[in-house]
């Protein structure tokens, strides 16, 4: 991953490939942000009017480039639009900090060194441009032919060092914001890695062999129910989602504690390592992305390990319910019956609604640990993606005060939510004539009905919060920000926050 660096140089003597500047959109046109004060006046103060011959306007995510002024020891400058200029006496968003440092990274890939001269005016700040340089230089090239040095030669590499200017080397707290994004960075570009991977590949077995390595490297308690440990505990929801796969079942637990901690918070993620539909099969077209239907259970994969990294001063559990959905002759069918491990029976109607089968088993075995909050991330329905697109996942809850709790973390973090609710009149549609309750429910509204349904599985007097990450988790458009084409990481940064937060006394 890209070396993060702080310094105190000059822009002018520093020797890069590239200074990174931020262009604001004014009222007359674009203006110079605050930290590129050197190179403004290397231009005799004419910066910005040279930008706006070039078409520059300082909108969002626009990139300019233009040669550097005489004297530099890099030989050009990168102008990255920020949005609108901030309001008298505010600073820049963290997240407009954030998406220009990783459009600049991105459009950076090749080179050796840039320097970020972008409005650094705290430690938030350097937290916002570390992670926006970090996530927005993320390739995933495991699977390229060509080796380190032809990407390099055809641009393809990641910018290899960020060196952020006007940061404060031997100040603690610039210190320890570029060490939180490194940590944050590092895990969740590794649950990109993860989405990213080919299904016959990331198979259940190889999924959880990945989290003992991590456990073991970061100092995780780890355990891992195998098809037959589940069979014998009576996991029914995984094993029947996992039936008609050569590649069994695995339930995962993660475990990271602290010994000052004084909460205990479980996160449980979907993590269908491939979805066919199984015996309703999913129709051409829609098959072609379905590695991505375990992003849930890599976000809280990754946030569990970043939390260990930074230290927090929290309990937390990891459930990863792993299994890939396949048809076959032992494959579940529409109209069979499964006892879960909670002892209720699920009528399944449809066997691509199979998210919400595992996610009950594992919402269920995290319930008996008895945590003070459990929250739930899933690549869950279509219909979430109709209700709020491709860049917004929705939170449901069972405590309106947990929900806004959730909402705010993920907005906070720069990750775009929206809260949605749980009707109880939706719950009459899963009614089953001969099991507890069915896996689907009336179409209008799936999304908050399958939240409907997970709610069942939770146990009583516990917070509970689901997140469905359908729309967010994989991009199949074109990079833009910090978000790569692919697997984005979707969840992982609002899980940190939630975890910091409680850790900090601050989430009830």
């Amino acid at each position: 991953m890209t070396a993060l660096t702080l310094s105190t140089a000059a822009a002018p003597g520093l020797r890069a490939d590239a200074i990174v500047i931020g262009v604001a959109k004014g009222a007359k046109g674009p203006v110079v942000a605050p930290g590129a004060d050197a190179v403004d006046n290397a231009y005799d103060g004419k910066l910005a009017g040279v930008l706006e011959t070039l078409g520059a306007s300082g909108a969002e995510g626009e990139l300019t480039k233009l040669p550097a002024p005489a004297g530099f020891k890099a030989p050009l400058v990168v102008a990255v639009g920020l949005g609108a200029v901030p309001e008298k006496d505010a600073g820049y968003d963290a997240e407009a900090l954030r998406k220009a440092a990783g459009v600049a990274a991105r459009a950076l890939a090749g080179s050796k060194k840039a320097a970020f001269a972008l409005p650094l005016e705290g430690p938030d700040a350097v937290g916002a441009i570390g992670e926006g340089v970090l996530l927005g230089a993320y390739a995933f090239d495991t699977y390229k032919d060509s080796g380190k040095d032809a990407k390099a030669k055809n641009g393809n590499a990641p910018l290899a060092e960020a060196a952020l200017l006007g940061g404060k080397p031997r100040d603690a707290a610039h210190k320890a914001a570029v060490a939180r994004a490194v940590a944050v960075s590092e895990e969740l570009n590794r649950s990109r890695d993860l989405i990213n991977m080919p299904p016959n590949d990331l198979t259940p077995q190889a999924f959880a062999a990945v989290a003992q390595d991590a456990a073991k490297e970061h100092g995780l308690k780890v355990q891992v129910l195998d098809d037959k440990a589940l069979t014998k505990g009576g996991y029914g929801g995984i094993l029947g989602v996992g039936g008609g796969s050569a590649a069994t079942p695995r339930l995962v637990k993660l475990t990271y504690t602290h010994p000052n901690a004084e909460k205990h918070l479980a996160f449980v993620g979907k993590g269908i390592t491939y979805d066919s539909g199984g015996i309703s099969l999913k129709p051409a077209g829609h098959n072609e992305t379905m590695k991505c239907d375990m992003s849930g259970a890599a976000a809280v994969f990754a946030a569990v390990v970043a939390a260990a990294r930074l230290g927090l001063e929290v309990n937390v559990t990891g459930w990863l319910a792993l299994a890939e959905n396949m048809p076959s002759g032992s494959a579940v069918r529409p109209g069979d019956v499964l006892r879960m491990y909670s002892g209720k029976t699920v009528e399944v109607l449809n066997t691509d609604a199979e998210g919400r089968l595992v996610l009950a088993d594992a919402l269920w075995a995290a319930s008996l640990e008895k945590p003070d909050a459990i929250v739930d991330v899933a690549t869950l329905t279509g219909a979430m993606m109709l209700a709020l697109g491709s860049r917004t996942f929705g939170v449901m809850a069972n405590d309106d005060a947990f929900r806004s709790a959730v909402y705010e973390a993920a907005e906070e973090v720069g990750e775009p939510a929206w809260p949605m609710p749980l009707p109880e009149h939706l719950r009459k549609g899963m009614d089953s004539t001969v099991a507890d309750i069915a896996n689907m429910g009336e179409r209008m509204g799936g999304g908050l009905v399958a939240g409907l349904f997970l709610k069942e599985f939770v146990g009583e007097g516990i917070t509970w919060a689901h997140l469905d990450i359908a729309g967010p988790a994989f991009n199949e458009g074109g990079a833009f920000g910090y978000t790569p084409k692919g697997g984005t990481g979707s969840a992982v940064r609002t899980l940190v926050r939630l975890a910091e937060l409680t850790a900090a006394g601050d989430l009830g």
